[in-house]
């Protein structure tokens, strides 16, 4: 079993590496009206804001100056809250009250590892989430759809045939294309 602490520095350094490899922040991405730039912004803003509902108060970081620095400097902080959480709890009026680390995990890292696929494609790769956690994603998602459909997270679920591979399921009901291509 990994730790929270493991998952997030696995799923961060996969996501880093996509934004290394980032030459243009404009290139449009899967999530209609987000550019590359938009889905580090995404991470990096909402996940700050969030954490103030632990007493964590972070600086605020210029994405659009420098994507890079910022995503590397906001990986930093989060790893150190996940590396010692010091028992502090997460006060959110949607998500209750949580463990700061479990909230993270629940909530942003789950992000980042789903926003790893917006940016692959926006980068012209073939992301690979892994189709067991697709799977166990899915599964954990299903039942609670109208709520997340209501919460203005996620899009409409797009048809995918029976036999969709379970990333490609995932992405779907996420409101995404699989087949989705910035080149297109």
């Amino acid at each position: 079993m990994t730790s929270r602490a493991q998952q997030h520095a696995h799923d961060a350094a996969r996501f880093t590496e996509l934004v290394d490899a980032t030459d243009d922040w404009s290139r449009p991405s899967p999530v209609t009206g987000w550019t590359a730039l938009d889905i580090v912004k995404h991470l990096v803003e909402w996940s700050r804001g969030f954490l103030r509902g632990a007493g964590i108060e972070l600086p605020a970081l210029d994405v659009a100056a420098d994507p890079v620095a910022a995503w590397k400097q906001h990986v930093t902080d989060v790893q150190a809250i996940l590396d010692d959480p010091a028992g502090r709890v997460l006060s959110n009026p949607h998500t209750g009250d949580k463990p700061v680390d479990e909230a993270i995990d629940q909530f942003y890292t789950a992000d980042v590892w789903m926003h790893t696929w917006d940016l692959a494609k926006a980068l012209g790769r073939e992301p690979d989430l892994g189709e067991e956690r697709c799977r166990a994603a899915l599964a954990a998602m299903k039942p609670m759809e109208q709520v997340l459909r209501d919460s203005g997270q996620f899009g409409p679920a797009v048809p995918v045939s029976d036999d969709a591979s379970a990333q490609d399921a995932l992405m779907a009901f996420i409101g995404r294309d699989p087949s989705w291509s910035a080149d297109d």
